[in-house]
């Protein structure tokens, strides 16, 4: 039997740090599906359509990372992709109580499934989707946060 973990997140854009976490994973577990949620309460500056690509594109080297999407639970998801692991980044401690609650709620949901933490190499722990785009949005760069295919993309977005 397949030891298949789901890396779950918006990933609007996809950082180094998420590419972090799922070099590690991909070293850990058989299979590892990197799920991009489609959450209508969020609104991406990336369609899920060019996030599915960019992280396709991101991930192309690893043999046993897939790439797909979903809505709804995450509990559902993984019960339909008879996966037993969920991967969660941890930064920092001010992660941890939200990540906590999360990984609570997603066991009472679905008791099949463990939660796993990797954190990001030390370079990583500041960095988050919403700083990036926040950075590019009003001309800014932060060095090494997000691959160049990506960052050709956020330069499209925010042309200044």
């Amino acid at each position: 039997m397949k030891n298949i973990a789901v890396y779950p997140g918006t990933f609007d854009p996809v950082t180094n740090g998420h590419l972090d976490i799922i070099r590690r994973a991909a070293e850990i577990f058989d299979k590892v599906i990197v799920a991009v949620l489609i959450n209508k309460n969020k609104k991406p500056i990336f369609t899920a359509s060019q996030r599915l690509d960019h992280l396709k594109h991101c991930t192309k080297q690893f043999k046993n990372v897939t790439v797909d999407s979903f809505d709804g639970l995450l509990a559902d998801y993984m019960r339909i992709k008879k996966a037993k692991v969920a991967i969660r980044g941890l930064r920092a401690l001010t992660d941890l109580e939200y990540e906590f609650i999360l990984a609570n709620t997603n066991s009472e949901l679905n008791p099949d499934m463990e939660t796993v933490f990797l954190m990001p190499s030390a370079k990583y722990t500041y960095l988050t989707s919403s700083m990036v785009r926040e950075a590019y949005a009003f001309g800014g760069r932060l060095k090494n946060s997000v691959p160049p295919y990506v960052e050709k993309e956020l330069l499209k977005i925010y042309k200044k």
